[in-house]
């Protein structure tokens, strides 16, 4: 075969490999949600003289084709697994795979992140804690990378300089340091967040650094339908799934949970088992992102309350400090906006703790004021 025809066949077929890649574009329908990933899709932009002249077509036109591309869980499949077990790269898109656990690299330290968290927590101090009669707590959940970056040889910000700097620009709040009494055992292999089931110890070591006693027997409950965590999807490996689990005691089974997500209060659930099955199964806990939930514990031998402000950490561990409390009113202010507290909580002489993961810390997730 001359150098010729040589030519002609692989222009030949490069041009047909990109028409039925084009075609498959054009016939394939737009997704809109990404089960794999855990986030919604972009959608086809409008076609406009403004929005073709200012570049933001082909900007979001960019977006969505990405997005929207055929295959494309099976492209990012295999890239991942050509630069992992082919090329023996550390991470792919900042996941990495040790010990059986999916991982994401927090790094670098987004300094102004960081800090735009610190000045939210201080005006919620200011506007609504300060001069009261309160016990104010601050814990930082730390994220897998903490726990195994140094065994995998992969970048991490240094967490022992974050802790102190929290505890230093947050004097206000009595920091309590959860690294000692967690492992990477206590979270899910293939999700950023912890298991509920491996965190009593943990949740009486927070109860009892807040001065509240919970002697609670716990019955463990396991979902059939296994567990396949954000990070499975994103990084687009084969690995085993986790097992989603949750406890249920007598005092749990006795509290009533009040949502106010539709401005009103509506009952709710500790456990909202259709959620497990849905796009996100960790929603199992509470349903998720809530703007404010409250817990009553009808059981409790005490009329102590807590103030939680938390991120999707708290959802799972929010019902096993309620064995504790006669009430907890859960704040998760990415979802609720801080100036309206003040309508829906009377702020008085409740316990309040601040309880918020690295991985949020510095992702820059924006909250509401």
């Amino acid at each position: 075969m001359n150098s010729r025809l040589k030519n002609v066949i692989v222009t030949c077929s490069m041009a047909l490999l990109l028409f039925l890649l084009s075609l498959s574009c054009y016939l394939k329908k737009a997704d809109d949600y990404s089960f794999a990933e855990r986030r919604e899709l972009s959608s086809l932009p409008q076609l406009t003289l403004d929005t073709v002249l200012s570049g933001t077509f082909m900007k979001e036109f960019e977006t969505y084709a990405a997005d929207q591309f055929p295959l494309r869980d099976s492209f990012r499949s295999l890239k991942s697994t050509v630069s992992l077990k082919v090329l023996g790269e550390l991470d792919s898109h900042q996941l990495y795979l040790e010990d059986g656990y999916l991982v994401k690299m927090e790094y670098p330290r987004k300094e102004e992140m960081i800090q735009a968290s610190v000045d939210h927590f201080r005006s919620l101090y200011d506007t609504y804690l300060s001069g009261k009669e309160m016990q104010i707590y601050f814990a930082a959940v730390p994220d897998k990378n903490y726990y195994l970056a140094s065994e995998h040889g992969a970048l991490s910000m240094d967490y022992e300089q974050l802790f102190s700097d929290l505890e230093n620009q947050l004097p206000f709040a009595q920091h309590i340091d959860l690294t000692g009494v967690l492992t990477i055992d206590d979270y899910y292999r293939t999700d950023s967040h912890w298991r509920q089931e491996r965190l009593t110890d943990m949740a009486a070591f927070l109860l009892e650094t807040m001065g509240v006693s919970q002697t609670a027997d716990y019955t463990l409950h396991h979902l059939e339908e296994p567990f396949y965590g954000v990070y499975s999807g994103q990084l687009g490996l084969s690995v085993e799934p986790d097992t989603l689990s949750y406890l249920t005691s007598p005092v749990l089974d006795a509290c009533t949970v009040i949502s106010y997500a539709s401005g009103g209060p509506e009952d709710a659930k500790l456990y909202d088992l259709e959620k497990a099955s849905g796009k996100d199964p960790y929603d199992l806990f509470l349903s998720g992102a809530q703007p404010l939930l409250v817990i009553e514990n009808p059981l409790a031998d005490t009329d102590r309350e807590l103030i939680l402000f938390r991120d999707s950490f708290g959802s799972s561990l929010a019902p096993l400090l309620a064995e504790g409390y006669a009430r907890i009113t859960i704040v998760d202010t990415r979802y609720v906006s801080a100036r309206l507290l003040g309508e829906l909580i009377s702020f008085g002489d409740q316990d309040v703790l601040f309880l918020y993961s690295t991985t949020m810390l510095n992702s820059g997730i924006s909250f509401r004021w």
